[in-house]
């Protein structure tokens, strides 16, 4: 009897111990891995502090360069990512044969022109050297930018996709010369001017709202930064749950206060996005 007892006592023993382990096996489910870049982390540890309180716990994982988010979503290093554009990831996705969706929107972040030799673009002169980002849609969006300044006049129907080819008229003969973007920053320190995306010129220690020394305007789609998963994953409750806490007022008064004015929050749902272009 006493042999029976023990055995028992073991066999409740084992099931509690199992019990426990699917009951930590359905809390680390709820574990997100979130990837973005250094300028949004202050944005995420707030979402971080907010989704604890609903039982989601995220970890943050930094990355500085517009390859390695998406490439590590891929591959299930990361749950989400949060630090591109629209236009930028249906590029990137399309390009690379890549699973990935769209799940919420973010912010946009107005690309700028800066420059330490000038203060004005006018002050441009004949023969200058700009810099701008050279991946597909941020070149695009450069000297569509550029033109926005009237540096330069792009060929008719230009909507972003492309290169330096698409110049029609280049009046001061500008060198515009193509670098990975996180090398536009530096490039300031030898060229007049570089177009600097907002993330890494706030990287580089710059303030995009008053040191850049012409701006795009907030008010294109396609460039409207997304919270991006893998597409088998797009209607996950615990996701879904993490973009309704980043629309949360609580966020998007943070967001205007922290980068004061150099992300303009955009707190609409992923549909908004459907009929972005270029301009």
């Amino acid at each position: 009897m006493k042999k029976f007892a023990i055995v028992l006592l073991g066999l409740i023993l084992v099931l509690s111990v199992a019990g426990c382990g699917t009951n930590n096996s359905s809390s680390s489910s709820k574990t997100v891995k979130v990837g973005t870049s250094s300028s949004e982390v202050p944005t995420w540890t707030l979402v971080q502090k907010l989704a604890k309180k609903k039982g989601i716990n995220i970890k943050i994982v930094k990355f500085d360069d517009y390859v390695q988010p998406n490439i590590a979503l891929n591959d299930g290093e990361i749950d989400i990512n949060a630090f591109q554009t629209v236009v930028y990831f249906d590029d990137f996705i399309k390009q690379r044969n890549l699973k990935l969706s769209a799940i919420g929107t973010t912010n946009i972040w107005p690309m700028g022109i800066y420059s330490k030799k000038v203060k004005k673009v006018s002050q441009i002169k004949d023969g200058d050297q700009i810099i701008i980002p050279k991946d597909p849609t941020n070149l695009g969006r450069a000297l569509l930018l550029l033109q926005k300044a009237g540096l330069i006049t792009l060929k008719s129907g230009f909507t972003g996709a492309g290169g330096v080819e698409n110049i029609a008229k280049n009046p001061k003969h500008l060198k515009i010369t193509p670098v990975d973007a996180g090398q536009t920053a530096r490039g300031m320190d030898d060229a007049t001017a570089s177009v600097i995306n907002s993330d890494m010129a706030i990287n580089a220690g710059l303030n995009p709202t008053n040191q850049s020394i012409f701006r795009e305007d907030a008010s294109n789609k396609a460039y409207i930064n997304i919270i991006a998963a893998k597409t088998s994953r797009k209607n996950d409750k615990t996701l879904k749950e993490i973009v309704k806490i980043y629309h949360s007022k609580e966020v998007t008064n943070f967001n205007k206060k922290h980068f004061k004015g150099a992300a303009v929050p955009v707190n609409k749902p992923v549909s908004y996005l459907k009929d972005y272009k270029q301009n």
